[in-house]
This record gives structure tokens, sequence and C-alpha cells, in this order.
């Protein structure tokens, strides 16, 4: 049935609008902000003067606009014109502001971002009480799996990208870029943009070093820095893993940072997940201590995703992409199969992010088990018995940290050098159960893909996410900042405090919508 037409609910007499034509104030060819007064103008950009700046053109004179063409406000801007934003530190006090190299041609055409842009870190306004998430509306509930705990965050966060003022001289900078911990998509991609950025600052190619083999690198005499020219890095984006090696955890913090003061380093990148930017906090606050000037910039590298307040880790788009082909292998091997059932354990220690999104996305998962919910053995081997008899054939998606309670039966954690919790193997308990509750009357075909994940090049979009991080991290440097990591947050990118995204491993939400999206989808019931 159609709707009704809309008609004019004014006669036609009525008479119209009279709308009275004047000039906007941006109605000329110049850059509108040289027209903006000076108490709208981003303080970065308006409030410092120093001598190595250019001689910079006259100001045009201010047009007489008048006062009600547009609603400017009264007063300037405060220190944080928001009131509720998330602290980043900075060393400007300590350095000397200058122009950025880009402002001859205006970043491209692009412009700047301006020190006082915010991002909104919460995306929904709730309008009720009872709505999903509603209980902790201005925090993180997705964080702790024995408590239910809600941080408290402030309203927004600091926008990253270039800004119109830098803080060290380019020709001078001396920069380190390490990975730490495991494997993941897109380090490669990550280091070679921000070797790229660095060198479109104007910082000197032999002034670029890559630590190998994670933070041991910095001191250890058999693994000596190499130097990171642009041509060294010009196809690494094409091959899985990084260029410079990795390790876990056991840095001596203190050796680190004198031989950052040895070297007289600037800049400091160091990508890595909850340990690795642990890490990089550390050696901020040791920095800090000890009065050595370096800004330490983290990019946070997650396979399971489980970063802290970001939208989504780098590498985690292709890993589901790729855990995909092995739940589509299970199901052609469980189909082909007299009651065969297709069993994978996907990565996800604290977090089932992998196995959540890969089994939503495939479409032939029957069942999902990820660590944020517990699950009685006995009911999962009876649905598997329902689904054998209704379909022929079962598809079971396993993150490795799952029923850990069912393999571990004392309280007793170990961890391993990067602070990750030490699992017991999931997918062979998990298989020699259903062979033993069918009586051999089943055929299991059990994949782990694990390391053939990990070890793979980057999709497309991992690509492009990752350019814009490595990028990030350089123009964070360049602003004077320190003890930060780079993210998405509200699809936008933003730089937060390293101590608020390390605090506790994010974690998929078993009251949330993303959850209740997975199990409606393929009609699991509750196994608790």
């Amino acid at each position: 049935m159609l709707g009704r037409r809309w008609t004019n609910p004014l006669p036609v007499s009525a008479p119209k609008r009279v709308v009275q034509p004047r000039v906007t104030p941006f109605h000329t060819n110049a850059r509108h902000e040289r027209f903006l007064p000076k108490r709208w103008l981003c303080r970065s950009e308006s409030n410092s003067s120093n001598e190595e700046s250019p001689e910079q053109t006259p100001e045009p004179e201010i047009p007489d606009i008048p006062e009600d063409s547009y609603p400017f406000p009264e007063e300037p801007f405060p220190q944080d014109p928001y009131g509720d934003t998330m602290p980043v530190k900075t060393l400007r006090d300590r350095l000397q502001p200058r122009d950025s190299p880009f402002v001859v041609d205006n970043n491209a055409g692009g412009g700047f971002v301006c020190d006082d842009d915010r991002i909104n870190i919460q995306a929904v306004q709730f309008g009720s009480p009872e709505s999903v998430g509603a209980e902790c509306e201005h925090g993180l509930a997705d964080m702790s799996l024995e408590d239910e705990m809600c941080i408290v965050l402030p309203r927004f966060a600091v926008r990253s990208g270039p800004r119109r003022r830098i803080y060290f001289k380019p020709a001078g900078v001396t920069a380190a870029i390490v990975t730490c911990g495991g494997l993941c998509p897109g380090l490669n991609d990550v280091i070679q943009a921000i070797v790229y950025k660095l060198t479109d600052y104007g910082v000197p190619e032999d002034n670029i070093m890559g630590i190998r083999f994670g933070l041991r690198g910095f001191y250890d005499p058999m693994n000596r820095p190499i130097v990171m020219h642009r041509e060294l890095v010009d196809d690494i984006h094409l091959r899985g893993g990084t260029m410079l090696g990795t390790s876990r955890g056991g840095a001596d913090i203190s050796q680190i940072v004198s031989r950052i003061h040895l070297w007289d380093l600037d800049m400091l990148f160091v990508l890595g997940g909850n340990g690795g930017n642990a890490a990089a906090n550390a050696i901020q606050e040791e920095c800090e201590r000890r009065d050595v000037l370096c800004s330490v910039i983290g990019v946070p590298k997650s396979i399971d995703n489980d970063i802290l307040i970001v939208d989504k880790c780098f590498g985690y788009d292709t890993a589901v992409e790729e855990a995909q082909r092995a739940l589509l292998a299970a199901k052609v091997e469980a189909r082909s199969a007299r009651r065969g059932v297709g069993l994978v354990k996907l990565m996800g220690r604290q977090s089932g992010f992998i196995s959540h999104k890969a089994a939503m996305s495939s479409g032939v998962v029957d069942i999902c088990l990820i660590p944020e919910i517990k699950f009685r053995l006995d009911k999962v081997l009876a649905y598997v018995e329902k689904v054998l008899a209704k379909k022929g054939h079962c598809v079971i998606c396993l993150a490795e940290g799952c029923g850990q309670d069912l393999l571990n039966k004392d309280s007793t954690k170990t961890t391993d050098a990067s602070g990750n919790p030490l699992l017991t193997d999931i997918g062979p308990f998990f298989k020699d159960e259903i062979r033993r509750y069918f009586d051999g009357d089943v055929d299991v075909k059990y994949i782990d893909p694990t390391y053939m994940i990990r070890a793979i090049p980057t999709i497309s979009s991992d690509r492009v996410y990752c350019n814009i991080l490595g990028q990030g991290a350089v123009h964070a440097a360049f602003a004077g900042y320190t003890g930060i990591t780079v993210g998405l947050v509200n699809t936008h990118f933003v730089y937060l405090p390293i101590p608020d995204v390390i605090q506790a491993p994010r974690r998929v939400n078993p009251k949330g919508r993303r959850w209740n999206r997975l199990k409606t989808a393929i009609n699991q019931p509750n196994f608790a």
C-alpha cells in the first residue's frame, strides 16, 4: 500500500518568506581562516613565534562583518575547550615550536588539525536506562570476566593528525622503531608508513633506526639496530611478519632509556599489544624520571583485538578474513563426511572477537565458544548431537581461551614473558571429548590455522588502516606528544593516554548487542 501523497500545507496565496542575501565571512579567494577573529584561531597556530619560522606574508585586513552574521564565541577557547578530555602528556614546555614543513602548500591542500579538535568517545545517546549498554553509558563495561565493571571515561579524546606547529626540527631528529610481542598482519605496513612520513617531514634517512628482535635489541650486542632507508622498506608491506623481528617481554627498561640517552633519540615508536604498550609507558615514565627528552609513541597491535577504547586493532580484519577460510574448509569437510564435525580453533586468549566475527561473517558455524562466556560441556555435546540429527554435520568454532576452567581445576595462573596467560590447548581436548561422547560414531576434522593467520600480509582495508596509524604516530611525535598511543575511536583517529588502554584487556560483552547478534543469527542456545 502506497503512503499518502505529500501536499503543501500552506495555501496558494500564502506569501513567500523573503530572505535578504548577504556575503558570508568566507566569501573570498584567500584561505578562510585568515578572516576569522584571532580568538577563533587554533591556539597552536596563533600563540607562538620563533626565530626559525620563515617570514610570513602580511595578514589581510579583517573585513567588517556584522556581529550577528555567524555565532563566534565571545571569549577565547580555554585550555580544554570541552572540559572533559582524556589528558595527554606533551614535551612542549621544553621544545621550540616552529612551522611544519607542510605549511608551504597547506599540507598538500588538505589543511591541518587543531589542538582544540576533539572526538566524542561515546557515540550513543541512550534514551532509556533499559537500553542495551546504558548500564555503563559513559564508560567501558567489557573489561572483566569476574566482575561487572564500568570504568568511567571522559567524553572526548584529542584528534590525531598533522599540526601546523611542530616541536622538533626535522633535520636534527633521530628516531627509532621497534616491534614487540607476537606476529600480526600489518606490522610491516606500519613500519613502512612511519619511515615514509618521517622522511616526508625531512628527517634524514640515516637518522631512522630499526631495533632488532624487540626491546632487547636496544642492548643486545648480537642484534644491532639497522638504518631504515626508504628503499629498504619499499615493498615490505607485501610480506607478512616484521622485517625487524620481534620478541616477548623481559626487557630492561633502565638499559633501554640509557641507550635512548646515549643515541640521543628524539622519537621512539613502539608497535605492540597490551604488553608492548605497557613497556612503552614504562619507558616514557623512566625517561621523564631521568630527564631524558624523547617522545614515546605507541601503535596498538593485537591480533586478538583486545586493546581498550579503540574500535579495532590493525591486522584484525585480515585475521578474520583468513579465519573464515578455515571455517569454510571445516564446513566442506564436515558436510562431506558421515556425521562429520568440523572443529576450528582460532586466536583469542582472553577475548573472542576473531571467533565471534569469523563465525558471524562465514555463515557456516553452528556453535561458537569464546573465553568471555563459560559453558557446560555436557550441554554443548548434547546440542552437537541435536545438530547432527537435524543436518547430518556440525561446525564448531573455538577461541583458544575458552573452556580453561574445564582444563585447569587449580586456581593458579601462569603467564608468558609478555604477561599473557598460558593456556591449556582446548582444541585436542574438545576433539577427544566429542569422540568419547559419541563413542567413536562421529568423524571429527580438527583445524588449527593460528600460525597461518598470523604470518600473512594484510588485506586492503588493513593496509589503509596501518598507513593512517603510522602517519598519525609521526604527527603525534612532531606535535610534541609523548606517552600516547594512536587509534581509531568512533571512526575517527585519536591520541589516547597509554595507561588508559592497558588497564585491562578488551572483551566481548556477554550482555551486549555484538554477542546477541551472533547468538540470534546461528540460533545458539545458552550453554551455561
